[in-house]
């Protein structure tokens, strides 16, 4: 099962500001961990949202919004992806990342096989599968 790991914002960083050297080195060492494990399959930190911008889709209409954002607690700092057994398994994990005074939110990817109702022929299962093929073969 793989889960996004979702790390909310903050003022701080939505203002820019990074973390110091001993949190750099903490996450570091849990990235490590998460990593020698076989857990952790992608790790990022995200811009403020300032730098960002955001595409509202409706009635045929596109339009875009540049950042900053408004509700700090809605936005993302950051996120990993993790490949563990299950919910629960995950949870541990982040218990025993090095944060103090933040959110993190847990939510499980769709696997393909998850969309096995809506695709009896497997033509869209096997579309997917390409693409995923082809996504892994430009990162090598």
């Amino acid at each position: 099962m793989r889960f996004m790991v979702i790390v909310k914002a903050n003022k701080d960083s939505e203002a820019g500001v990074l973390p110091d050297q001993k949190i750099l080195a903490e996450m570091g060492k849990f990235n490590e961990q998460l990593v020698k494990a076989g857990v952790m399959l992608a790790g990022e930190g995200l811009q403020s949202s300032s730098k960002g911008a955001r595409v509202r889709f409706s009635k045929g209409k596109k339009t875009v919004i540049d950042g900053p954002f408004a509700e700090t607690k809605e936005l993302v700092a950051g996120f990993w992806l993790w490949q563990v057994k299950s919910k629960e398994e995950a949870i541990e994990w982040l218990k025993r990342a090095p944060f103090e005074d933040t959110e993190v939110e847990i939510r499980q990817v769709f696997e393909t096989a998850d969309f096995a109702p809506s695709d009896p022929t497997g033509e869209l299962r096997k579309q997917e599968d390409e693409l995923r093929r082809k996504v892994e073969a430009q990162r090598r």
